[in-house]
């Protein structure tokens, strides 16, 4: 949501206080209104009364840890999520991507890359109108909506993982690869990346395939090749969609 003077509002949580400062100025400065959080448990309050439009999340926290504030935030909001995390701490970021966030900056951070990997996020959340309905199977998804259904439930997924599950469904039947897949969805600076794009395929997987069904891969990656689900791994090369 924007505040009252129609800029977007932006929950910032991190017990840092001069870093929560510093995400101030910047989000203030690029036109946004940042709603401050010190812990987990804040942001969470915060998140609920202000219905911010995404939200920037330290991964170390005094009380709950990031990766719980984004599973705990994704359990009622699509708002894109961003995490911060320290220098090589990739177990942390694989867990968060798990969880439902969308991206994640390391520490330090430019405030241009911030600014730049939010409002990316946040131009994924915006709907094509003029983009048609896509069915394969029980799976139906309405791209102009952002709206998916398995068997006629709804499927919830993050703004992210909708995105990718947009560009594989409407190349159905071509192999997508690695860098093509990771520029449409995230970026250019994201061309080689491509642990974030394992995270994401594994969230779509384990919430489109039917439990232990034949196209399941748990591990993200291993046997989907021969599997009869909708998304297909080709070995080192990519994904296709083939329902």
């Amino acid at each position: 949501m924007s505040a009252p003077g129609g800029r977007p509002r932006v929950l910032v949580c991190d017990d840092e206080s001069q870093i929560l400062r510093a995400l101030r100025v910047i989000l203030r400065d690029a036109g946004y209104e940042a709603l401050p959080a010190s812990s987990g448990e804040e942001a969470l309050d915060v998140a609920a009364v202000s219905r911010p439009s995404a939200a920037i999340v330290d991964l170390l926290l005094p009380d709950i840890d990031g990766v719980a504030v984004c599973r705990r935030l994704r359990e009622w909001s699509d708002m894109p999520l961003i995490v911060l995390s320290a220098v090589g701490d990739e177990d942390a970021k694989v867990r968060a991507l798990a969880a439902g966030a969308d991206d994640y900056v390391t520490k330090p951070f430019g405030p241009r890359e911030l600014i730049a990997r939010l409002e990316a996020s946040l131009r994924r959340v915006g709907p094509d109108r003029d983009d048609p309905v896509i069915v394969a199977g029980e799976l139906t998804v309405d791209l102009a909506a952002r709206l998916v259904t398995l068997g006629g439930e709804p499927v919830h997924l993050t703004p992210t993982e909708f995105d990718l599950l947009r560009i594989l469904a409407s190349n159905r039947g071509r192999l997508m690869t690695h860098r093509e897949l990771l520029v449409s969805v995230w970026g250019a600076g994201y061309a080689d990346d491509t642990q974030v794009l394992r995270a994401h395929i594994a969230n779509l997987r384990r919430k489109l395939e039917p439990r232990g069904g034949p196209g399941r891969a748990p591990a993200g990656e291993q046997g989907a090749a021969t599997g009869q689900g909708f998304i297909r791994t080709d070995p080192g090369v990519g994904y296709r969609f083939s329902g």
